[in-house]
């Protein structure tokens, strides 16, 4: 059973952690001492005699507000999929927050009220989908309840949102009319509603298509150790193991290990302690070469006709996740995966505005949640393709030295 990892956002009081608390009471997610503590909790309750949002907002200063600042962590299982989801903060001060949770999500549920139409709020996390390259936005016009389920409406939200798509490059956009509240078009189809004549929002989870996403060509695996058993029974055994990337390897592969750039040939393939043909991207794997090589953790294979990026000076997009603030000249770690070097902040190029797009010239330092173009130099050449390409290698964080705090969320260019 594979998973779906996606993410809400929306302006505050859109109905986010109603709506997450509906998906996981209507799958049965949630244990029968949970609800018990929900009808003692529960201030604005529903027809069934609970507040769904309380499953969610698990801060008591949520609670107390009725808002949701920190990214809450949800699982819930279907018998057709699993399901991992982050509800991110409405505020524009938990931009931070939201970049976090949509790095690692195949999806955005970009909840919009029905009262209020497309606002500046839902342009603002449109913008940041569109900067994390996201493949695929669900468009739920919720609180349909208090429009009396109108489907004019909604045809004109859908409308004022396609032009907004359309001017960020998101492609794949779904829309549903929901009442988070109520249920209406989360698990089944709402008989209030019945001029919408698709799927119901669970049902598209379900299947919309993940596994597109994994790319089979660009063959990417990185050391995350060197097996050396050392072991009479296993006196030659050296193998490097780690997860596949991306793209698939197998026995007789010609690959070059950078960034010292020396080609070999793989010997032997194995996963799960078993020798095998060929592995393939996501899964953990060891493999063997045929010549005696230094190899160290972070190195990376890749086949030889298909090389990424070797360089120590370069391009990227930083959000800012720290309350000190960012300044050209500052110095940090860079953690890539398992390959961590110590990096310089060359130049700051520009803000960007996460409201417009524009960008803006720095003229002081970067502070909390802003986006910036920076150029990076490294102590030692980092192996990366583009965020655009893939993802997994072209992110990073930037850790402080000191503190050996996160600091920023890195995306190469």
């Amino acid at each position: 059973m594979d998973i779906l990892r996606f993410i809400t956002a929306g302006s505050v009081d859109d109905g986010k952690s109603t709506l997450i608390g509906r998906l996981l009471y209507d799958s049965k997610s949630i244990l029968v001492d949970q609800l018990e503590a929900l009808e003692k909790q529960s201030k604005n309750k529903n027809a069934d005699g609970i507040d769904l949002a309380i499953l969610t907002d698990g801060l008591r200063a949520e609670r107390e507000q009725g808002i949701t600042i920190d990214v809450a962590y949800r699982y819930f299982s279907t018998p057709k999929r699993k399901f991992i989801i982050a509800d991110a903060p409405g505020h524009v001060q938990y931009t931070r927050n939201m970049i976090t949770g949509a790095s690692n999500s195949q999806l955005i549920i970009i909840l919009i009220d029905a009262r209020q139409g497309v606002i500046e709020q839902t342009r603002r996390h449109s913008i940041i989908a569109s900067l994390l390259k996201m493949k695929r936005v669900v468009v739920a016009v919720n609180k349909m309840d208090l429009v009396d389920y109108s489907e004019e409406v909604f045809n004109q939200i859908k409308k004022d949102y396609e032009q907004v798509a359309e001017s960020l490059g998101l492609k794949n956009v779904a829309y549903f009319p929901i009442s988070a509240f109520y249920g209406d078009n989360i698990v089944e189809k709402s008989e209030k509603m019945a001029w919408f004549e698709e799927e119901p929002l669970l049902t598209f989870l379900e299947n919309v298509e993940v596994n597109e996403d994994v790319d089979y060509e660009n063959a990417r695996f990185q050391v995350q150790y060197v097996i050396r058993p050392q072991t009479e029974e296993l006196h030659d055994y050296r193998g490097y193991a780690g997860q596949i990337i991306s793209g698939t390897y197998k026995k007789g592969d010609k690959i070059t290990i950078l960034p010292e750039n020396i080609e070999t040939t793989i010997s032997k393939v194995e996963t799960g302690g078993n020798e095998v043909d060929e592995v393939f991207a996501l899964q953990p794997a060891v493999l063997h070469l045929e010549d005696d090589i230094d190899v160290s953790r972070g190195d990376f294979f890749v086949k030889s006709e298909n090389k990424p990026r070797v360089e120590n000076e370069f391009e990227a997009l930083v959000c800012w996740l720290d309350k000190r603030e960012l300044s050209e000249g500052n110095r940090y770690f860079i953690q890539h995966k398992s390959r961590l070097l110590k990096t310089i902040v060359k130049e700051i190029e520009y803000k960007i505005d996460v409201n417009t797009l524009q960008q803006t010239p720095v003229t002081d330092a970067v502070k909390l949640n802003e986006i910036v173009k920076v150029r990076l130099k490294t102590s030692s050449p980092l192996v990366f393709d583009a965020f655009e390409k893939n993802n997994s290698t072209g992110s990073a964080i930037l850790v402080d030295e000191t503190s050996n705090s996160t600091v920023g969320a890195v995306m190469l260019l």
